[in-house]
């Protein structure tokens, strides 16, 4: 189970560094768009929605990794103070709003893709790029999401229970260097 857990864990810290290269292509199109526009005085029909459909993927791609860092929102003014066992005792006791909300996203967006996917969907403009990779992107996220989730709430029982908890550790050695 732990074994699983690490792999899950793993697999979520890869996709967030690989995720974090996407601001280059993003980066270079929203340049290119500046040049075009202020330097040779014509306008690009691309560049602009290629940054926006790189950001959405961008945007949610990486939940995973943040669960992983611990980078949601939370309301640290009250959280923030508490011990690691209270910490487990409210992050389980508010997990079926996690897992709730996590099904129903999933669900819905792998109904979104999917009909998109079947249409060859496009964005309909000037450029009408393909814009189901960018709807795949959502429950494939989910599910990163979802199963770091199910590792979150592993952790938290473990923490109840004063057993060794390495998904508390992965995250950070993966992050600095020091993972194996």
């Amino acid at each position: 189970m732990l074994k699983l857990a690490r792999g899950i864990t793993q697999l979520n810290i890869w996709v967030g560094k690989a995720c974090a290269w996407l601001i280059v292509p993003m980066f270079f199109a929203l340049i290119a768009d500046v040049i075009m526009r202020y330097v040779v005085g014509t306008v690009t029909i691309w560049t602009a929605e290629l940054a926006q459909l790189i950001f959405g993927v961008y945007s949610v791609i990486a939940g995973g990794y943040l669960l992983v860092n611990r980078g949601h929102v939370n309301v640290d003014i009250i959280y923030g103070k508490m011990s690691k066992k209270r910490k487990a005792i409210v992050d389980l006791a508010t997990s079926f709003l996690f897992v709730f909300f996590m099904l129903v996203l999933i669900y819905q967006s792998a109904d979104m893709a999917w009909e998109s996917i079947e249409k060859m969907e496009t964005s309909y403009s000037v450029w009408n790029p393909y814009i189901w990779p960018v709807k795949l992107a959502v429950p494939v996220a989910g599910v990163l999401l979802f199963l770091q989730g199910i590792v979150r709430m592993v952790s938290d029982y473990r923490v109840l229970k004063g057993l060794e908890n390495d998904p508390e550790v992965w995250g950070k050695q993966a992050t600095d260097g020091s993972a194996h």
